[in-house]
């Protein structure tokens, strides 16, 4: 039997995102290979080019486009460039793998799935449901073995937006972008929380949000408590958000627990277990768990081109994560205009 080509690759975005995808490419080899990467910082794209051996350096995307012969592009820019990127893979006749969200709000990403026509297909990188202990925490689910699921809290929690003796923010140290979002911890952060829950879970309406900002360092919300409703059950959910929090670690983890009628499922960082008529426990390298994410997200995406099935994260499947996002910025009223508390 003939080995099927390797698909050729080009990435565009050579930024902190990309030191992840990279190395998921590299898994990937007998069925990809990123044979060019584009970036307006010449010296990020050549950092990368050289450290993943990358044959091909572009200024831009439009130039990669023009100079390659390529099957497939992933997006790895930043989100205000999306929109724009997609629409020129999608005229180029591209497959396209996008770092979540589409766009920087829920109309422009809307507009941007709509415009997505074979023969290109488009999969939404979103991999934080592709976490190990969630692929387990879901097949648990489905066995039932927590039973009918009564009550779900989530916190994510870190104190990365207070100064430290140096005066620095680590949080900012880490991502220094974070002080210019003008749509912070809900858009970039719990984003993948949002979507995390309604792949374990279900569809949400949210009925409460309340956001809040810490300090003058950065012009969006690093605070947030949500509550979100499923319709079908009325099974309600609470998430806490807030990267300014004494006695917290630097890193934040996600700290996920279900209340069930059989039992309890709690995920505390990368240490999952269920209490109750039995016993399960199961422990998670945190590093290896945090690249296998984008490992399997990247596997999915080939797998889906090979197959031509659905992607688990398609666009239909983004926007319903964003139009959470989307309500949860309306309902909360937030005013980046106002003092930090």
């Amino acid at each position: 039997m003939q080995a099927s080509p390797v698909r050729r690759v080009g990435m565009i975005g050579a930024g902190w995102v990309a030191g992840y995808h990279l190395p998921a490419w590299g898994r990937q080899r007998h069925r990809a290979e990123i044979v060019a990467i584009a970036d307006p910082f010449p010296q990020a794209a050549e950092r990368r080019a050289a450290e993943f051996g990358i044959p091909h350096v572009y200024a831009s995307a439009e130039e990669m486009l023009e100079g390659e012969r390529l099957e497939a592009v992933d997006i790895c820019s930043p989100r205000e460039t999306h929109a724009a990127m997609v629409r020129l893979a999608v005229g180029r006749r591209l497959d396209i793998l996008c770092q979540k969200p589409l766009g920087t709000d829920f109309a422009e990403a809307e507009t941007v799935a709509v415009g997505v026509a074979p023969p290109a297909r488009l999969m939404v990188h979103e991999n934080w449901r592709f976490r190990a202990y969630y692929r387990l925490l879901k097949r648990w689910l489905e066995e039932g073995a927590a039973g009918h699921i009564r009550q779900v809290t989530l916190e994510f929690l870190s104190s990365g937006m207070i100064a430290g003796p140096d005066g620095l923010r680590p949080a900012l140290v880490r991502q220094p972008f974070f002080r210019t979002q003008r749509r912070l911890l809900v858009m970039e952060v719990l984003i993948h929380h949002l979507d995390t829950l309604r792949y374990l879970l279900g569809e949400f309406d949210v009925i409460a949000a309340r956001l809040e900002r810490s300090n003058d360092e950065i012009v969006a919300e690093d605070v947030a408590a949500v509550v979100l409703r499923r319709p079908e059950d009325g099974l309600v959910v609470t998430v806490t958000g807030n990267l300014a929090v004494h006695g917290a670690p630097p890193m934040p983890r996600d700290h996920l627990r279900l209340f069930g009628t059989r039992g309890t499922i709690e995920l505390l960082g990368s240490a999952l277990s269920l209490h109750g008529a039995g016993v399960r426990e199961e422990a998670f390298d945190p590093e290896a768990t945090y690249q296998g994410s984008y490992d399997a997200a990247i596997e999915h995406f080939l797998d889906g081109l090979d197959t031509g099935d659905a992607f688990e994260t398609a666009p239909e499947d983004n926007l319903a994560t964003l139009r959470l996002v989307e309500e949860i910025y309306r309902l909360s009223r937030f005013d980046p205009a106002a003092k930090p508390r």
